[in-house]
């Protein structure tokens, strides 16, 4: 695996499951963390300020490798996506989710009741495993009393990606976002996949290994992904492109051909690729 943003190696060190197919200095194994806020900022540099380039969502596990200034760089368990996260933000020790947020977002509660301090704004597809339940409410390990008819069993999944995107409307462009308070075109379409089941990478060129490639005559339908030098949007609807972007900087629903012609004239040329997947 030659893609840097999936390969768990930092300086002179990997990660001991990839001794025999990188060159390090050192090979030394992983200790799973999990991720114990909201949402975690994933940074190309261990500094606050730094680049952020994706966010890991509450309960998603993270593999640490090693450890500088205050964070932890290691890999996600969901995507395979490496960086580096603030410590305090993580627990260590694996966690077992039960459960997701199917909202687009909630609160969580310190108590179980809507009338006590809110315990942090949880966006769609975080993931809870519940240890105790009273009343409406059930008690995230690691976190708060969330409003159970919030969540959904593992199991249970979205239909239609494009409905889950459309709930996004309006929510802030955040470049590496992935939560529903903010994130960009390519955290749209993996969240949006995602709550229906569907495995999906990080970034709009690893997207495009998604489903079957389309030919240009072919006529696009709802749920197709339209691709550009790194932007990715879905087709909601006759000419309509659902698709988080920084001319707008928010999630928007426009004209296909019109996004077409803007982002040509802006310099980013014309559509790379479109693609279709097999939706049940």
């Amino acid at each position: 695996m030659s893609d840097p943003r999936l390969l768990l190696v930092q300086g002179d060190v990997a990660a001991a499951s990839l001794e025999g197919t990188v060159a390090a200095a050192r090979f030394v194994p992983t200790r799973r963390h999990t991720v114990a806020a909201p949402a975690a900022p994933l940074r190309r540099e261990p500094r606050l300020e730094a680049e952020q380039m994706s966010q890991l969502l509450f309960g998603e596990a993270f593999d640490v490798l090693v450890e500088e200034a205050g964070f932890a760089f290691g890999q996600a368990g969901r995507d395979g996506y490496v960086g580096w996260v603030d410590l305090d933000l993580l627990i260590a020790g694996a966690g077992q989710p039960t459960h997701r947020v199917k909202a687009l977002r909630t609160y969580a509660f310190t108590e179980p009741s809507i009338k006590v301090l809110p315990d942090g704004l949880y966006s769609l597809n975080c993931l809870v495993e519940v240890e105790a339940r009273e009343g409406r409410f059930v008690k995230a390990r690691h976190g708060g009393w969330f409003v159970a008819d919030h969540l959904a069993p593992l199991g249970e999944v979205e239909a239609d990606p494009v409905d889950v995107a459309l709930r996004f409307l309006g929510a802030p462009y955040l470049w590496g976002g992935n939560e529903s308070l903010g994130l960009d075109c390519s955290g749209l379409v993996q969240q949006a996949l995602r709550a229906c089941g569907i495995a999906c990478p990080r970034d709009s060129d690893q997207q495009m290994t998604l489903g079957e490639a389309l030919e240009a005559a072919e006529p696009l339908q709802r749920g197709d992904l339209v691709f550009w030098r790194g932007h990715v949007g879905f087709v909601s609807g006759e000419d309509t492109l659902l698709h988080a972007n920084g001319h707008h900087m928010a999630v928007v629903a426009e004209s296909l051909e019109g996004a077409i012609r803007r982002i040509e004239a802006a310099g980013s040329g014309l559509p790379t690729g479109r693609r279709r997947m097999a939706l049940a």
